[in-house]
């Protein structure tokens, strides 16, 4: 991750990359806690969970669907052992992973009705009877919470499914549950710890328990690495998709703005916020993709994806797509805080070089280092308006009307909503006017020229690159509640000031932490992404299962 930004009254200063994050069975997983209980932050436990073998491990999209159609899976059968799995893993042990903060306790019966439809009608599509699980900060109008991770929220049922839920049950899909999260998409305090929540405690990274899983998607992370699911869905505003994605050995794809919906999804920032897959492989990132796109009348932004959008992005995968592709390596401010880290993307270049592809070194984005500041006020301005639109929204569903509410009950509520750090973005959003000040529109303005024209759309033009190439960030920390996150560096602030597509592929690993390399391009270029991404994976085959360690094993690390 890049350096952290200055923020006021606040020497460390703010990582922007952390914004953004059978029936009985089922009755016994759908008991969760909401109250989140202070434990120690970096200890690792006395005795891991165990993986031990699962029959679903690792399985993809495809696979899932094709057992499904030959009988030898149901829909319910599927849902039972992700459920069952989840229980094991998730809340069991010392120290659980908490990637989970809630199930879905109509799950089972809605993957028995659609095993019903497809014997009489067959499969809606590649979705149909596929387990999934959604970041909690979607919204569903359903017996689940929508919380965003906070108990503020508790109680609060939105009246209508977010737009992307809707697509996901049109398809298909069966909803196992929501994610764990980090609180608010992690814009409460400058020095927070990714996956922590009020609502579900801190999860975990389940490489080595006691690393970060990065945030705020950690929950949808930590969740699928783990195979707790076939897929799920985060929402990134600024890396909260690819950094919990890379820290977690996952495909992560932070769609073009207005691609995916963002109506019934809790608001952070209205010009950066959007939904997108979070996967164990490129090919199912692009099943999720064609059923996550679409045009919403509750979206105005989505109307500009006419034209770009695809219903079908798995038919741009090709293992050849990286021959003659021209990509481009921006060193300048995304390379050098981690040796070891741009020791594996160098030999992901070269890798890339054998499968055809030309490399343009030194490409670098020429603003890199100017957008931070201007980041930083619109999403303090963004924040205060769209979170106070949003619970408008929820009517007589909650008494809090105001950012000012919130902050008072969070002062209400110390002992469980900040026992570890405080809220100190809250307070500096309150501070802010109306979308309409002189200073949210300069700021703005500035975001979208620095980080579009005079960023990626210049050097990509002026190299005639496919795509730039860079290191997602750096292998994740150690979980540090007292001090909070710390972050070397990241590449996602550029695609995500200007919302424009990037794409994270796991790039090997470093004392068995993963690593990940980022696949950046202009505006509606999934297609390009997906199409180099996968002709990457193919040919390096990086990704591998967790093994629930109780800390990273350093004996492969050369002493210094």
């Amino acid at each position: 991750m890049k350096k952290p930004i200055p923020s006021p009254g606040n020497s460390q200063g703010l990582s922007r990359r952390t914004f953004l994050g059978g029936a009985a069975a089922a009755s016994t997983l759908a008991a969760l806690d909401v109250h989140a209980q202070p434990s120690p932050g970096n200890a690792a436990p006395a005795s891991a969970p165990r993986a031990g073998s699962f029959e679903l491990e690792e399985a993809t999209v495809s696979e899932l669907q094709a057992a499904m159609q030959s009988g030898r899976f149901t829909a319910q059968g599927l849902a039972e052992r992700y459920l069952a799995r989840i229980q094991t893993l998730d809340r069991e042990g010392e120290l659980p992973l908490k990637s989970v903060i809630e199930l879905n306790p109509d799950a089972l019966a809605i993957a028995t009705a659609l095993d019903e439809e497809r014997k009489a009608k067959g499969p809606r599509g590649p979705l149909h009877g596929i387990p999934v699980l959604i970041k909690d900060n979607i919204g569903t109008a359903d017996k689940m919470q929508t919380t965003a991770g906070s108990l503020a929220l508790v109680g609060a049922v939105p009246s209508r499914d977010a737009f992307v839920v809707e697509r996901l049950r049109a398809a298909g899909a069966v909803i196992l549950g929501k994610t764990n999260l980090s609180e608010w998409a992690n814009f409460r305090s400058t020095h927070s710890s990714s996956g922590w929540s009020g609502r579900g405690g801190q999860c975990r990274n389940p490489y080595a328990l006691d690393r970060t899983p990065s945030g705020s998607s950690s929950g949808s992370g930590a969740a699928t690495a783990a195979n707790f699911c076939a897929v799920s869905v985060g929402t990134e505003t600024d890396g909260s998709i690819v950094s919990p994605s890379a820290a977690n050995s996952l495909v992560g794809l932070k769609p073009t703005l207005g691609l995916v919906s963002r109506s019934g999804i809790i608001p952070l920032s209205h010009s950066q916020d959007t939904a997108g897959p979070m996967t164990r492989s490129v090919a199912d990132a692009a099943a999720l993709l064609g059923v996550l796109a679409g045009i919403d009348p509750a979206d105005a932004e989505t109307a500009s994806s006419k034209g770009h959008a695809h219903a079908d992005y798995t038919r741009f995968l090709d293992p050849n797509g990286l021959k003659g592709a021209r990509i481009g390596v921006p060193r300048e401010r995304f390379f050098g805080y981690h040796p070891a880290t741009d020791a594996l993307v160098a030999q992901a270049l070269e890798l890339m070089k054998a499968q055809g592809a030309v490399i343009i070194d030194e490409a670098h984005i020429p603003t890199a280092s100017k957008m931070d500041e201007p980041e930083m006020e619109v999403l303090l301005y963004e924040f205060k308006a769209g979170i106070e639109a949003y619970l408008a929204g929820l009517g007589d569903k909650t008494r809090l009307k105001t950012l000012a509410d919130l902050i008072r009950f969070n002062e209400e509520h110390r002992d469980t909503e900040l026992p570890w750090f405080g809220q100190e973005l809250f307070l500096q959003a309150q501070e802010k006017g109306p979308l309409t000040d002189k200073k949210y529109l300069k700021a703005l303005a500035a975001c979208r020229k620095l980080s579009r024209a005079q960023g990626i759309d210049a050097v990509m033009a002026k190299h005639k690159l496919d795509a730039l190439v860079a290191p997602t960030q750096a292998p994740p920390g150690f979980i540090d509640l007292v001090n909070g996150d710390h972050w070397l560096g990241s590449s996602s602030s550029p695609a995500a000031v200007a919302g424009y597509p990037s794409i994270t592929v796991p790039a090997g690993d470093v004392a068995g932490l993963p690593v990940g390399l980022s696949f950046i391009g202009r505006a509606w270029s999934e297609p390009v992404l997906l199409r180099l991404a996968f002709a990457y994976e193919q040919a390096s085959k990086h990704r591998r299962a967790p093994g629930f360690a109780p800390t990273a094993d350093l004996r492969s690390v050369a002493k210094v």
